[in-house]
């Protein structure tokens, strides 16, 4: 097996706490053509300062303010040099071994352009972790959702979802990425600033040909929410934003004119639900979010043309709304939902 050069990079936004904790599990992955880089986002914890002292081998690279998980990565990445990028949150735990089996897989095929390992609750560890689980997935109606995990409800792992496959997107938490297709597509959009950009760049990677798989021979724990807690309002505005947005960018127009209402009507309903159930701040950020939709439509600026594909065509798509399979049908588990359609 070869031997391409690894840069492991984690992004950092005052994250002192989980850099003390987790990076020992990152500098002992045995992988020796590596290097561990830090990208810290202008944070204003001593995080520098603790990783300048405790782990001198570590590079790294500081940014002027927090540019977000996409933006803050762009900038970073530009300063990188390695054969494969390792996206890494400072919340995650590697173990032993997870970086050689994802490596061998990607050596092995050319079309393979980015990859995730099993992630797995820190806090829980037999059970999936929300940010991943074993791989990816979107609904027809770009709802995201994954092997072991579907909306709120994160299965157990009893190695059901152990095999090999391909995916729709791979978990941002902990994604290894070819750099040369990294950049050859353009990398995250800024303008998503967090959430759903990963999974923007995996479809761009899909139009663009290329495969994302899963491999769960790896395996990482995950904290999760480290960054903005689950319920904030700015995390519910970034996901409603940023995936109406991503369907907006990367549907074919026959597509688009009548998933995108239909989207705004489902996300409409999520809001008055919400409002009705006392969480006024979930209603108000759908709203602002849009809002923000609608400017960007009248605003945005000239993308890079992309041969847009119908979604059904795609890994890990499921061509039906896992919306009513889960609330209406009451069906909690990825198996039950998308049955005989794993690969």
């Amino acid at each position: 097996m070869s031997h391409p050069s690894v840069a492991i990079v984690i992004l950092n936004f005052n994250g002192k706490n989980y850099l003390q904790q987790f990076l020992p599990s990152v500098f002992a992955s045995a992988w020796f053509n590596k290097k561990i880089i830090i990208a810290d986002n202008g944070s204003d914890d001593g995080s520098v300062e603790f990783l300048q002292k405790e782990f001198p081998s570590a590079e790294l690279i500081l940014l002027d303010k927090n540019y977000g998980f996409a933006g803050g990565y762009n900038k970073a990445l530009q300063q990188a040099e390695a054969d494969y990028y390792v996206l890494l949150n400072s919340d995650v735990e590697v173990t032993p071994g997870w970086i050689e089996p994802i490596i061998e897989l990607m050596e092995g095929d050319n079309r393979v352009a980015a990859c995730q390992p099993k992630i797995l609750s820190y806090h829980k560890k037999e059970m999936f972790e929300y940010a991943g689980a074993s791989g990816g997935w979107i609904d027809t109606f770009g709802y995201p959702f994954s092997r072991g995990r579907v909306f709120d409800d994160c299965e157990k792992d009893e190695n059901q979802y152990d095999d090999v496959q391909p995916v729709f997107w791979a978990s941002g938490a902990a994604m290894f990425i070819k750099a040369k297709v990294f950049h050859e597509v353009g990398g995250f959009d800024d303008f998503f600033f967090a959430h759903m950009e990963e999974i923007d760049l995996c479809w761009r990677l899909q139009l663009a040909g290329y495969t994302i798989m899963c491999c769960p021979a790896s395996v990482v724990y995950h904290v999760g929410g480290g960054t903005l807690p689950k319920g904030n309002s700015r995390k519910v505005f970034l996901n409603f934003r940023n995936n109406l947005i991503m369907l907006s960018k990367n549907l074919p127009v026959r597509e688009k004119i009548w998933k995108l209402p239909l989207r705004i009507m489902l996300d409409a309903l999520f809001a008055w639900k919400s409002l009705s159930a006392g969480y006024s701040n979930a209603f108000g950020a759908v709203l602002k979010a849009h809002i923000s939709v609608f400017a960007w439509w009248v605003t945005k600026k000239n993308e890079k043309a992309i041969r847009r594909k119908p979604l059904s065509i795609l890994n890990g798509v499921i061509n039906k709304p896992i919306v009513w399979a889960y609330f209406i049908k009451k069906k909690k588990r990825f198996s039950e939902i998308v049955g005989n359609k794993q690969q």
